[in-house]
């Protein structure tokens, strides 16, 4: 049984039901159709070859699939029916098989073929809806996005039921997939159910990890994360707090400002990529970037003082580099001068304590050149020594 067979999605229309898998191959006029390299003859040997009893058979299936009608994430008119043909695959015992590598980036992890089909889905979804995000042309073939996106319905209930699957790298992609997906308006509708089923995945899960992406699934969802502000698990209080139906809750912002006054906790709590292993692991989803950065960006947004921010600014500063003034001190500088600074005046209390300890750390202000444009924004120097004689003058 799966998750739609106990909870069936709101909005499911009729036709979303997935189609025969025999029926696509057999069916579909492919020699009509075309991909990255012309016709989509070989299309249907690489579909059937993912079901092959070798897994490095369907690993190369899958990476000539990829790289041929879904060629650096563009869609062609063979995209549709293969998309819809590896859907209707997904719960076929074959796609268990693991292999070391089922695409070129993949770093020779081995993880079960399901898995990798269901990050192919969502890139393909991906893919579809970046038109709808930022109405610019995607430079795809003549409809060839409209017809991924008339099979996004069946697709998505496909993807939806192995969210609770037993394998949690399964888990993972069906939950990014099912993201991708539900950028779709049109299955905005689908977002409540999906998101029981995620609620009943944190009730069950025990991995740290796990538990962080879905809760910044579920609030960048719009839903709401208010009752995990209080989990026992800090990473998700933090991420559960950064959800927007949070913006304006006092609780989710305590829980923001009390993390970030221990920046390294916040760093020990989930593996993360970094600049010295960026392929450590997968970014969290809806997070550009450290999961300590995006923190600090919520608490300067939610918070109208600086007076409020100071101590989370001089716990910051010890991880601040001339590299990181983008994500850290300098969008703190901008907080402690909302206003700007005019030559002369005074500085406050708050401004003249973080001014002191980011001009006593010499990592900041290497190669000024990087870090300039924020001095220049405010009115301040940028030059370590004019900022010293600066604070000298306003004791």
């Amino acid at each position: 049984m799966t998750l739609q067979d106990e909870n069936p999605i709101d909005g499911q229309a009729a036709g979303d039901c997935l189609p025969d898998p025999r029926s696509l191959i057999e069916d579909t006029d492919w020699s009509s159709l075309e991909h990255a390299y012309g016709p989509a003859q070989d299309t249907p040997l690489r579909l059937i070859q993912l079901l092959a009893e070798e897994p490095e058979v369907q690993a190369e299936a899958l990476g000539l699939l990829d790289m041929s009608v879904l060629h650096q994430d563009s869609l062609y008119s063979a995209t549709a029916p293969a998309a819809l043909f590896i859907a209707t695959i997904l719960d076929d015992h074959r796609t268990l098989a693991r292999h070391e590598s089922y695409f070129p980036w993949d770093d020779d992890r081995s993880r079960p073929l399901r898995a990798a089909l269901l990050e192919w889905l969502g890139r393909v979804a991906d893919s579809a809806a970046y038109g709808e995000r930022t109405g610019a042309e995607d430079g795809n073939d003549p409809g060839a996005t409209d017809a991924v996106r008339a099979v996004r319905g069946p697709i998505c209930n496909a993807v939806t039921a192995h969210l609770l699957a037993p394998d949690p790298a399964v888990r993972e992609t069906a939950l990014g997939a099912a993201t991708a997906l539900l950028q779709a308006p049109d299955l905005a509708g689908r977002i409540v159910t999906t998101t029981q089923f995620l609620r009943r995945l944190l009730a069950e899960s025990t991995d740290g990890r796990e538990r962080a992406a879905t809760v910044l699934t579920i609030g960048a969802w719009g839903e709401d994360t208010s009752e995990l502000l209080t989990d026992p698990d800090p990473a998700v209080r933090a991420c559960a707090a950064l959800a927007p139906a949070c913006i304006g809750n006092t609780q989710a912002t305590q829980v923001i400002l009390n993390a970030l006054l221990e920046p390294a906790t916040v760093d020990s709590w989930l593996p993360e990529p970094t600049a010295a292993d960026p392929w450590i692991v997968d970014p969290l989803p809806q997070i550009e970037g450290r999961l300590r950065h995006a923190l600090l960006s919520a608490a300067i947004e939610r918070t109208d003082d600086f007076e409020e921010l100071l101590a989370v600014a001089v716990a910051c500063v010890p991880f601040c580099s001339n590299l990181t003034i983008g994500d850290d001190w300098g969008p703190l500088l901008a907080a402690a001068f909302p206003s700007g600074y005019s030559p002369g005046a005074e500085l406050t209390p708050a401004q003249h304590r973080f001014l002191r300890v980011l001009a006593d750390r010499d990592v900041c202000w290497r190669y000024t050149h990087l870090i300039a444009s924020w001095f220049q924004d405010i009115g301040l120097p940028a030059d370590r020594d004019a900022i010293k004689a600066l604070l000298e003058q306003t004791r």
